[in-house]
């Protein structure tokens, strides 16, 4: 089996050039002069040596000086003592190096990819930003140019342009609160104020301020039965963020006639929270993009609701934010359950 050692190979030469040494001399011995067996023997020594120390410590020299280099490019993070650190010739030195180098390899590989992911995520972002505010500002500009060119001084007309306008300008300053909410909590630049409160009072006064809009929609929403006051840490007024969306999602996403139910369920120190819809569901392949920013499923039906496209990715950040975890099970045709964790009071 061949060596990898640079000393190995060194040695290997010395030895040749030993015996080549002994053999010249033994040459000389037969054919020209006669030397003496010991003389012979130690000369032939003396230069296998010589050249092993010559040959070990200028390849040594010319790895620690070329090899090194790689290995300042390759490495990240080195302290100043390995910056330092001599390359024993004893060593597997150009095995060591391969190997770090395809690990470096595969590292800017792994890099390029997730860079390539991130380009493709921002292409994405900004195409579904443009279009969640395209909607709204043509709406606007067509009201207003109707306006202009004499709906103005129709009484039949104007008010009713003027409150859709409105409606879509609310709609883009939804969207831009949102965003800038999203952005903050990315950043970590929200501040969380935690308290400890009942789980259980907070679900039923979102249930009773979602009253109207799940009466429009004839969705029946409800806790699945009478529970006792249920506390838990947490900043309540986030807590009540992600309630309402998940619960309005339901509603409006929701099947006509269907319900919607919020369970709480102890799980050693934590309280999961479920809120379960017999709605259409979820396809499978959705599902692990549900909580990207303006992703949405069935985007031209979705769009009508009306809502910013933020609301999943902004719940996601503030469960994260608690130090837990939200997720989602769905089944099309069946119905869609949300549910996340709240650490114990």
């Amino acid at each position: 089996m061949k060596s990898k050692k640079p000393v190995h190979i060194i040695l290997l030469g010395s030895l040749i050039l030993f015996g080549v040494t002994l053999g010249v001399l033994l040459l000389v011995n037969y054919f020209l002069q006669e030397l003496d067996v010991l003389t012979v023997f130690i000369t032939s020594l003396g230069v296998g040596v010589f050249s092993f120390l010559i040959f070990f410590l200028f390849v040594e020299r010319f790895i620690n000086d070329k090899i090194r280099l790689l290995y300042r490019v390759i490495r990240k993070g080195k302290t100043e003592e390995q910056e330092h650190t001599q390359i024993s010739m004893a060593d597997d030195v150009i095995g060591k190096a391969a190997k770090e180098t395809e690990d470096w390899a595969q590292e800017r590989q792994r890099e390029i990819s997730k860079l390539k992911e991130q380009a493709a995520f921002r292409r994405e972002f900004l195409g579904n930003l443009a279009h969640e505010l395209k909607t709204p500002v043509f709406s606007i500009q067509g009201y207003i140019l109707t306006l202009l060119e004499g709906g103005l001084e129709d009484e039949s007309v104007n008010r009713k342009f003027l409150e859709r306008a409105s409606f879509a300008t609310e709609r883009i300053t939804s969207i831009l609160q949102d965003l800038d909410e999203i952005t903050d909590m990315e950043v970590n630049r929200f501040q969380m104020n935690i308290e400890r409160f009942d789980l259980v009072k907070l679900t039923n006064d979102i249930i009773e301020s979602t009253e109207v809009s799940s009466r429009e929609k004839e969705v029946c929403v409800k806790l699945h039965k009478q529970y006792d006051p249920i506390y838990v840490k947490g900043d309540k007024s986030r807590i009540a963020q992600v309630l309402t969306n998940l619960i309005l999602n339901s509603i409006n996403y929701g099947e006509k006639g269907g319900e919607t139910i919020v369970r709480f369920y102890p799980m050693d120190d934590v309280i999961m929270t479920e809120v379960s819809d017999n709605g259409p569901g979820i396809s499978e392949k959705d599902i692990p993009r549900l909580f990207e920013r303006f992703y949405r499923v069935e985007q031209s039906r979705n769009r009508n609701e009306g809502g910013s496209g933020l609301g999943l990715a902004i719940c996601k950040h503030i469960i994260e934010s608690h130090g837990q975890n939200i997720n989602v099970q769905s089944t099309v045709g069946v119905g869609s359950t949300f549910s996340f964790t709240l650490e114990k009071a």
